[in-house]
């Protein structure tokens, strides 16, 4: 299917001939990633949904196209992981040149025993277009194109929206209002709020060039290549220069030129100034196969960014998530990558609220949460910014020299910065969780994410260990002595409080229902006989013991949805 051709109907809802507002639990402002995310989300989780977009295409070019491991297994439990798995370019090794030579060279998943790749490249409407698809298969998804809010108005139990379609404007009633509708958020206007943050003078360009080439799926940064130099300034300098190299799917390469402040982005979007660019970087690539290659330009963009977020992501009954919420550079891939984790901490806290198992102060932790995670993107992607355009002569002599000594020392490479790519944060700090009592080994502390494992199941039939978590909490338990009375216990523990799924782990040779083939589980996160790893419904760690019992896991798990 032809993703960016494809047109959605208009269709009017019964809403709009109602004689009053209609109310409706949950209303999604946004069918991008986020949106969609947070939409199917809930929806699986039995919530019912209405989404509505004020467009009827998906996204015009490649935009996103670096998607993390940590956000391909949570499309995974959304039921689209593997095909954006199979459709995209999964890659884990990078390359950082300065002038024309490799400085050095890195592996971001240097270890085994993970089912996903650390990124794929895959043109955000390709993820769009399988979230919208996988959104058309859930009936408790109301999904409204060309239905674009133009009033919010806010109150105790909730919203009432204005949405202006092609049959006019009508309104409808939320008690609940997410807004994933971008970094030019309509809802964050009409109820008043605005991002702060810092704004940079600097203009990059993208290009998506159609090519045949043989070249291996890696990402490619150029520090000043000669190929596409800065600007002339007075004192026969020049201003810093950068180019970013990707694959993507469809024989699609991405291509990021910085151009400088003063570049005119009219000018430098005309084919006449991107294909001899183009040609520079081909013929100076080294690799025959690169430099006589024929290309097509699929679409080009000139742009500029921000680091940016909302003071809150909660204000009464509106929450706001993804670039709504938060802004950063491009640089390391943390925008859609941590608007998806923001989608999946806000769901099931949503949806505990709705089942009136959780306050609705759980969503205050949803606000902080994610400040907390967005303030660590903010600080990456500025200090990336900075290290890529350094903005004094000082600055520019440091980074020259970082880049120098990183050819031959690798104390120098952990200060080059061509961006800090997305991970997914651990939550310090968190109220949610409960600190440790015991001693632990490993970085799996409590308010971290779940990491990947290999495990076999009752049959010898290998299996992965996020694949065995539950859609609420799960306990991950050690295989040992008294095991099943205690698994009992901890069971009774939970009733009434939390829907919990428990998973029994042991070392190869035992007869546990999931064994540890290759130790991996014991290892990352220092599960031994006996013990217990509790894991929240977005798969954090929210608590851990060396001899767990029933008043423990209570007690962790009324902690983990704001009951006290």
């Amino acid at each position: 299917m032809d993703y960016q051709t494809l047109t959605f109907p208009y269709r009017r809802s019964p809403d709009q001939d109602a004689a009053s507002p209609v109310r409706h639990p949950v209303v999604v402002v946004g069918a991008g990633p986020v949106g969609f995310s947070v939409a199917i989300d809930l929806a699986q989780r039995g919530q019912p949904v209405v989404l509505l977009d004020n467009d009827d295409k998906l996204s015009a070019g490649s935009r996103a196209i670096c998607f993390a491991k940590r956000t391909l297994e949570i499309f995974d439990r959304l039921g689209v992981g593997q095909r954006m798995v199979d459709k995209g370019v999964s890659w884990n090794l990078g390359r950082v040149f300065f002038h024309d030579e490799q400085v050095y060279e890195f592996n971001l998943l240097p270890e085994t025993g993970h089912e996903r790749p650390a990124f794929i490249n895959l043109q955000q409407y390709y993820v769009e277009g399988y979230l919208a698809e996988r959104a058309a298969e859930l009936p408790l998804i109301d999904l409204r194109w060309r239905h674009a809010v133009s009033g919010v108005e806010q109150r105790e139990d909730g919203a009432r929206l204005t949405v202006d379609t092609p049959d006019g404007p009508y309104t409808l009633d939320a008690d609940w209002l997410i807004a994933c509708d971008g970094s030019r958020s309509s809802v964050r206007q009409l109820i008043g709020q605005e991002s702060h943050g810092r704004t940079f003078k600097d203009r990059f360009l993208i290009a998506d060039v159609r090519m045949q080439a043989d070249f291996p799926a890696e990402r490619w940064f150029w520090f000043d290549p000669p190929f596409h130099p800065g600007q002339s300034v007075p004192g026969g300098r020049s201003t810093p220069s950068s180019v970013l190299l990707h694959r993507q799917p469809d024989n699609v390469w991405r291509i990021d030129f910085q151009l400088g402040w003063d570049a005119n982005p009219d000018e430098e979007k005309q084919p006449e100034r991107i294909v001899p660019r183009v040609k520079a970087l081909l013929a100076a690539s080294g690799n025959p196969a690169l430099r006589d290659a024929e290309f097509t330009l699929e679409w080009a963009s000139v742009y500029t960014f921000s680091c940016l977020r909302m003071d809150s992501f909660r204000h009464g009954r509106v929450l706001f998530a993804g670039d709504s919420a938060h802004g950063v550079s491009p640089f390391g891939a943390r925008g859609a990558n941590s608007g998806v984790q923001d989608a999946e901490n806000l769901a099931w806290k949503l949806d505990a609220v709705l089942r009136g198992a959780a306050p609705d102060a759980l969503l205050d932790s949803y606000a902080a949460e994610r400040a907390y995670a967005a303030d660590e993107n903010i600080l990456n992607s500025t200090r990336a910014t900075d290290f890529i355009t350094p903005k004094s002569e000082i600055s520019r002599v440091f980074r020259d020299a970082v880049l120098q000594l990183s050819r031959r020392h690798a104390f120098a490479r952990t200060l080059v910065n061509s961006g800090r790519l997305s991970v997914p944060a651990t939550l310090h700090g968190s109220a949610l969780s409960t600190p440790d009592r015991e001693a632990f080994a490993g970085r799996l502390v409590p308010g971290a994410p779940a990491v990947d494992a290999p495990l076999q199941d009752a049959a010898g039939a290998p299996t992965w260990l996020l694949r065995q978590l539950g859609d609420g909490f799960t306990l991950l338990m050690g295989a040992g002595p008294g095991i099943s009375r205690l698994a009992d216990e901890l069971r009774n523990a939970a009733e009434g409080l939390a829907p919990l799924t428990w998973r029994v782990i042991g070392p190869p040779g035992s007869d546990a229902p999931l064994v540890d083939s290759d130790g991996c589980v014991a290892q990352r996160y220092d599960l031994q006989p006996g013990g217990a790893v509790l894991l929240r419904p977005d798969h954090h760690v929210c608590a851990r013991w060396r001899t767990p019992d029933g008043d423990a896991l209570r007690a962790a798990l009324r902690r983990a949805l704001a009951l006290t």
